[in-house]
């Protein structure tokens, strides 16, 4: 995983993710940042690295279905804070915390069919360390709020805004946006919700920037 580099606010004793997952019973770990900071990637690393005991739930699993989306005229918004189902994330990361003695099923988010799928995720009892990532894990309004408390630690991922631009435009690309759509998008709807995002990184106990910045 690439080091850290200008952290600028750290809890005192701040556990690293390995020490994390060593805490027991079961920790939560959120990662947070603007659309395009490489979140996702980052995330996916921490998991690889702790190993088994570790699990994977990203925030992306409660999309709201493209027919719910349309019907609320919020279609063109997708990926802003309303578009998501945050009560039911916050249930989620209820059941994650306290551990209960069987396996609980996450929802995951297919971006080749641009809809969440149910039940696609296992975290059984043995797993200690849940990593979450999202955009808006650090919202300070209700309901968002709620899931800040629910974790135990939470980190903001911070990146160069043309880059972060950039990467978004290449990724709505990737996923059959056209070169004009895919910009359109990344300066609009993207950077609007940037722009919230990015007053939130006070509420983290970790600021960073990645010497060798994650791609996803």
């Amino acid at each position: 995983m690439p080091a850290a580099r200008g952290a600028r606010r750290r809890r005192a004793g701040g556990p690293g993710a390995r020490a994390l997952a060593g805490a027991g019973p079961r920790q939560l770990l959120g990662i947070a940042g603007a659309p395009g900071a490489g979140k996702s990637t980052l995330a996916e690393q921490i998991v690889a690295l702790v190993g088994p005991s570790a699990r994977l739930v990203p925030m992306d699993g409660f999309h709201l279905a493209q027919s719910e989306l349309v019907r609320l005229g919020r279609a063109e918004r997708k990926g802003a804070a309303d578009t998501f189902d945050v009560n039911g994330f916050v249930s989620l990361l209820r059941r994650l915390r306290r551990l209960e003695p069987t396996s609980v099923y996450a929802p995951v988010f297919r971006r080749d069919l641009e809809e969440p799928v149910a039940g696609a995720i296992e975290v059984p009892p043995e797993v200690r360390l849940v990593v979450t990532e999202g955009n808006y894990l650090l919202l300070p309004d209700y309901p968002w709020d709620e899931a800040r408390q629910l974790l135990h630690e939470a980190w903001f991922l911070d990146l160069d805004a043309e880059l972060r631009q950039r990467r978004l435009a290449a990724r709505h690309e990737a996923y059959g946006r056209s070169p004009e759509q895919a910009r359109a998008w990344a300066l609009g709807s993207d950077e609007w919700n940037s722009a919230l995002v990015a007053g939130t990184a006070d509420r983290a106990d970790l600021v960073v920037r990645l010497a060798d910045p994650p791609t996803g």
